[in-house]
């Protein structure tokens, strides 16, 4: 499997996992409002500080955006490209958003694929707070209870970065896992080995928003340059034929060359480049004391 040494030291634990409950709720952001401020208000108005989204349907103009890049500098592994504004009214396809905290504030974390007016395909990090929702845009939500997305320094990227932290004791809804998955960890490996430690037999995953080192479906095809956007369109987690936990994963992505490519990732064969955050919905677990941790 594919591997990058980052700048600095690496973390001893390799993935962040903790327990939560989530609230599913549909959210419709209105012409006008900034998809930062929109989102931002509809997790307030639900009593929360963190949520995680699906991208459905709507548009946003302008939409600004970043690709991602290679660094040209040895503090980081790869960047982002300079700014960029989507040519007229970009029309959402898929995407992914969490929702967290920076220093008190709202920040959110979203990768998507539109298609702008001249018919152009793209893909990328939107830039939340320079983007305007044009034709009112849906979004599936989970809110998050019990757990939060914060960002604070990461010293092995370099990069700050969410990271998942505990919050107030959960109250109602479902059980859920708030997960960071760190560098050269293999996305559906990481998510499968939680899962079995915690006796969760089938899951839902929920939001889903990081970076690969290129990638491989499952049905051969590759994506060869390392440095790349992601958001997971659809994830499972059922048990295997051997009874343990497999996790299906599809994802979009953009590559640093502008490629775009969509699949299910071949389990075993797709490190994380820089972070990937996500939340699992448990849906079947064995008795377990888990939950109580």
């Amino acid at each position: 499997m594919r591997s990058i040494e980052h700048p600095g030291p690496v973390h001893p634990t390799r993935v962040d996992c903790l327990p939560a409950t989530i609230r599913a709720v549909d959210v419709e952001l209105p012409r006008g409002v900034t998809l930062l401020q929109g989102l931002a208000d509809a997790v307030r108005a639900q009593g929360a500080t963190s949520a995680v989204f699906s991208l459905q349907e709507g548009s946003l103009a302008p939409m600004a955006f970043v690709m991602p890049a290679l660094s040209d500098s040895p503090k980081h592994v790869a960047y982002f490209s300079e700014r960029f504004e989507a040519q007229g009214e970009a029309r959402i396809e898929s995407g992914s958003i969490t929702l967290g905290m920076r220093d008190g504030e709202p920040s959110l974390h979203c990768h998507a694929t539109w298609i702008e007016s001249d018919g152009r395909r793209r893909s990328g990090h939107v830039l939340a707070s320079e983007s305007r929702v044009e034709a009112p845009v849906r979004l599936e939500a989970w809110m998050l209870d019990g757990a939060v997305f914060e960002v604070a320094p990461d010293a092995e990227s370099n990069f700050n970065l969410f990271q998942a932290s505990a919050s107030a004791t959960r109250s109602g809804g479902v059980d859920a896992l708030v997960v960071r998955v760190r560098p050269n960890q293999d996305l559906c490996v990481a998510l499968e080995r939680i899962c079995a430690e915690r006796n969760i037999r089938r899951g839902r995953i929920r939001g889903g928003v990081g970076s690969l080192i290129g990638a491989v479906f499952d049905d051969g095809r590759t994506v060869e340059p390392f440095v790349t956007e992601v958001f997971i369109r659809h994830g499972v987690i059922e048990t295997g034929v051997d009874g343990t936990p497999r996790a299906d994963v599809d994802v979009g992505l953009v590559a640093h060359t502008g490629e775009i490519a969509e699949g299910r990732l071949e389990r075993g064969q797709n490190p994380v480049l820089i972070t990937f955050e996500l939340v699992i919905e448990v849906q079947d677990e064995a008795p377990s004391a888990w939950s109580n941790s």
